[in-house]
């Protein structure tokens, strides 16, 4: 059970306070809609902004942000799609569903985002987009990514969820690809009252499209009628202004549904204050990370993950490497438990999960992401919610542990 932790795994990965309570008590006592109203555009521009994009379209959770995403590629029969395998399922789940053939990129040893030169070689003239993880809250080597998919017209699809508070050379996650996909689930770095998600393009055509399918509307190529009588003969009454597109126009191609993947209002608002909060929330997560990172680099056989210059960690995640003899990660995620420290490793590699060994996908496809998750990632808690006792806690146990088993392997050794 959670509660018998004294360091949980983040279950709220923010801080809601008076802050938020006050900018819901306001929208309650006003007059205003409690859907698609001003308060939704208000926190669109604020993101909008704070990405660097053209657009910025708010959606019930990044999961549908990615699938919204997903339809913008119109992708067809015989399609190849580059796909991270260091992510949560969601980032290629929709998939599943598409004639396409899906092609699990391996990553780099110690950011876990795509390995630029494993992505290179995987790239064929059938390739349509690219599907990457800023893992952890660690940008992925965007400049390189895109040098090589730009000229052969690849889409590439950040997967932001980890990211936001990020930096990438002075730019932020959202606006180093084609779209972007943020999500503000419970866990993640912001909130809008436990789901939500944001997508972000520049393209004018690309925000249009998705405007409307997260509208209810239909995603389809639609022209002006050439009169109002179209349907019976009868012109348009005042009354009937919401059924107007159906007398106005014509659709001549349907290229998908839509659906109501509309952010409420009250998300949004708690989405706007805690954009306010945004910058002090990333920077207990990096306290904690750099209180973790003191411990982890005095002890043998473990391994940092350090970021280049330029990019700044958003930590979403804390991860390290325990890189010593076999079985070691596992008595070292074993002794942190038994002392009260909750570890959940983030993720399986997707070409694993049972649904795309069904697709022909299995073991020795992605061999480092495979023999990191199997034997040395392991990921701690660092959400800013940590009380200053259980980050120390955190510290000691990890100090203890580390040492303890290392010095249990030095005994064996010497026997």
């Amino acid at each position: 059970m959670r509660g018998t932790y004294a360091v949980p795994y983040a279950s709220r990965g923010s801080i809601l306070g008076e802050a938020e309570a006050k900018a819901l008590e306001q929208l309650i006592g006003s007059d205003g809609s409690l859907s698609a109203g001003s308060v939704r555009d208000r926190f669109e521009k604020r993101f909008r902004e704070h990405i660097g994009t053209r657009h910025a379209l708010s959606v019930t959770s990044g999961t549908v942000a990615l699938e919204l995403a997903i339809h913008l590629l119109d992708l067809k029969e015989g399609d190849e799609v580059i796909v991270t395998p260091q992510t949560f399922q969601a980032t290629a789940q929709p998939l599943l569903g598409l004639p396409v053939s899906v092609r699990f990129c391996d990553v780099d040893p110690d950011s876990l985002n795509i390995d630029p030169a494993t992505l290179k070689s995987l790239i064929t003239d059938r390739t349509r987009a690219v599907l990457l993880v800023h893992y952890g809250g660690w940008t992925a080597e965007m400049d390189e990514i895109m040098a090589m998919t730009r000229d052969r017209n690849i889409t590439v699809v950040e997967d932001c969820a980890h990211a936001l508070g990020a930096m990438y050379d002075g730019r932020r996650p959202g606006a180093l690809g084609d779209i972007g996909c943020f999500s503000f689930h419970s866990s993640k770095n912001i909130t809008t009252l436990g789901e939500g998600g944001m997508i972000t393009v520049d393209r004018d055509d690309w925000a249009e499209r998705l405007d409307r399918l997260r509208s209810n509307e239909v995603d389809g190529d639609f022209s002006p009628a050439r009169h109002q009588g179209l349907i019976t003969g009868r012109e348009l009454l005042p009354w009937m202004k919401y059924a107007s597109s159906a007398y106005e126009q014509v659709c001549s191609h349907i290229r998908c549904p839509g659906t109501n993947a509309t952010l409420s209002e009250a998300a949004a608002a708690v989405g706007l204050v805690q954009m306010d909060r945004l910058h002090g929330l990333v920077e207990c997560r990096r306290e904690v990370a750099r209180r973790l990172d003191e411990v982890v680099a005095r002890h043998p056989y473990t391994r940092l993950q350090q970021p280049r210059p330029g990019v700044r960690h958003a930590q979403h995640l804390y991860t390290f490497f325990v890189d010593g003899p076999p079985g070691l990660r596992e008595a070292v995620i074993r002794a942190l438990d038994v002392r009260g420290v909750e570890v959940q490793l983030r993720y399986l590699p997707l070409h694993l999960l049972p649904e795309w060994r069904e697709r022909g996908h299995g073991l020795g496809e992605c061999p480092v992401a495979e023999k990191l998750w199997f034997s040395q990632h392991v990921n701690l808690p660092c959400q800013p919610g940590l009380s200053d006792q259980q980050v120390d806690h955190l510290v000691a146990a990890l100090d203890d542990v580390l040492r303890s088993e290392v010095k249990g392997l030095s005994c064996l050794s010497s026997t």
